[in-house]
């Protein structure tokens, strides 16, 4: 199954999670939106936002946007660090996904969403990265020749259960190779990562790294 807009807006990623183990991790409606606007309240009312993108938003954003930049990130780096027992893995068999975690720099993708449509975007932003709590939307600076500007960043949470901590390469490119849930297989989650990163110039020597190693190791190499 693909990840879609229709998907979000229906609610039914919401009652399969609250069928599952993270049922009791789940936010409501009215919590979602208050981190939202915990979130913008530091920006000027009826202002554009940005949006820092650096895995699945890059090549699945769906979410409208006025436009995109690359660019860089300080301070944060992104990695396989956050279980999924949904999604790209089983609660038998649970996927990893990218988070930002600290330290190191990231390049990535930041998308500007025009005012008049920042509630409705950043909704289903939320209900797709925050339904969890597994992330900590924050606040950086992001660097785009020149300029910088700010931008929203789904930085991992570590104090949730999901967190993977310091997970080895080794086990990193076994749950990669292995796991699989209803949205697909993490190996997929990361190959079209590298695609994605790959179509606006962006290489990414750990991801490319975790590629090979994954393909090497599904064809039994």
């Amino acid at each position: 199954m693909i990840l879609t807009r229709a998907y979000l807006e229906s609610g039914l990623l919401q009652k399969a999670i609250a069928q599952s183990k993270l049922g009791k991790l789940l936010l409501s409606e009215a919590e979602l939106q208050a981190s939202i606007q915990q979130t913008l309240a530091r920006q000027k009312p009826n202002s554009d936002i940005w949006l820092f993108a650096y895995g699945s938003l890059i090549w699945n954003p769906i979410f409208h946007f006025a436009e995109y930049r690359t660019g860089t990130i300080y301070g944060l780096h992104r990695r396989f660090c956050l279980w999924t027992p949904l999604g790209r893995g089983t609660p038998d068999n649970p996927g990893l996904v990218l988070g930002l975690d600290r330290g190191g720099s990231c390049r990535g993708i930041a998308y500007r969403i025009a005012a008049a449509h920042v509630m409705s975007e950043l909704t289903i932003v939320w209900r797709r990265e925050m339904i969890v709590g597994s992330y900590v939307p924050t606040w950086v600076k992001f660097y785009h020749d020149k300029q910088v500007v700010e931008a929203i960043a789904f930085v991992v949470n570590r104090h949730r259960s999901g967190y993977a901590g310091n997970i080895s390469f080794d086990a990193t490119v076994d749950t990669l190779a292995t796991a699989k849930g209803e949205l697909g297989s993490s190996a997929d989650y990361l190959f079209q990562t590298v695609d994605g990163l790959n179509s606006v110039g962006i290489h990414d020597k750990p991801l490319l790294r975790w590629r090979d190693r994954v393909i090497a190791k599904q064809q039994g190499i």
